[in-house]
């Protein structure tokens, strides 16, 4: 081949790379507190709770992961008293965790208790059919004592307005919407998981009789709960290394929430 026919294919070659597009990151794929996180900061992720028997009361360790964590290391998290984990399985109703399975099995095959969320995006389709999906796709419950009731994660959208155009009750009907047919579909009330800012700013609407509270604040103390909620059942108070939570109980309690 001739010299100028040698560059000209190198710069053919050149020009088809530059303008090749860059792999895109995957679409609906938002951890659990990562819109609370950038809109509300993520504090001093150097929080340790006192774990002193006798100035606290009984609380149980666990973490939540999504497919940010990619295949988890379920031994070496259980050897760090890590006794459940909630695994993101689906968001909206166009998205699954790819990872899913090896990190719902993975946890309960390690001994700990487990749980799977969903990432609402109540702007692009109704609760049910989002609880729908959930359900279908890794979100169920059984009554085998180990799986506990699945969680609604509440919280800033990753797209835009921050209550994703809905009114507070039009955002207490999705809710409603979502847990009821979780309800009917699985016999459990979905636990909710949010900030206190962003649901009294969004919500505001009354679940404390049916659905337990997972609360995020990244802090020492839980602080102020979200509207009419008298205690927390889950606390999300770290996101390093990975995100980090409390059950607001014993862990024989914890074993009761799995088994209903």
């Amino acid at each position: 081949m001739r010299p100028l026919a040698i560059g000209a294919a190198l710069a053919a070659c050149a020009a088809l790379v530059l303008t090749t597009p860059a792999t895109a990151a995957p679409v609906d794929d938002h951890a659990m507190g990562s819109q609370i996180a950038k809109h509300e900061g993520r504090g001093d992720q150097r929080v340790v709770l006192d774990t002193d028997p006798s100035t606290r009361a009984a609380t149980v360790p666990g973490i939540d992961v999504s497919s940010h964590q990619g295949n988890v290391d379920w031994g070496h998290w259980w050897g760090q008293g890590k006794r459940f984990a909630y695994v993101k399985a689906t968001e909206g109703t166009g998205y699954r965790n790819p990872y899913f399975a090896q990190q719902y099995n993975g946890s309960y095959q390690v001994g700990m208790i487990r749980g799977a969320y969903h990432f609402a995006l109540p702007d692009k389709s109704s609760g049910a059919a989002q609880a729908d999906f959930f359900v279908d796709n890794g979100g169920g419950w059984s009554r085998d004592g180990r799986t506990l009731p699945g969680a609604l994660d509440m919280e800033y959208n990753p797209y835009g307005n921050t209550c994703y155009g809905l009114s507070k009750a039009g955002m207490v009907g999705w809710v409603r919407s979502f847990s009821d047919r979780y309800h009917a579909r699985t016999g459990r009330w979905p636990v909710i998981y949010t900030s206190t800012s962003w649901w009294d700013q969004c919500a505001a609407g009354d679940f404390s009789s049916t659905n337990p509270l997972w609360v995020a604040r990244y802090a020492s103390s839980v602080g102020t709960l979200p509207h009419n909620w008298g205690y927390h059942t889950f606390w999300q108070y770290s996101s390093s290394p990975i995100d980090q939570n409390s059950f607001n109980g014993a862990y024989d309690r914890l074993q009761a929430l799995a088994n209903g």
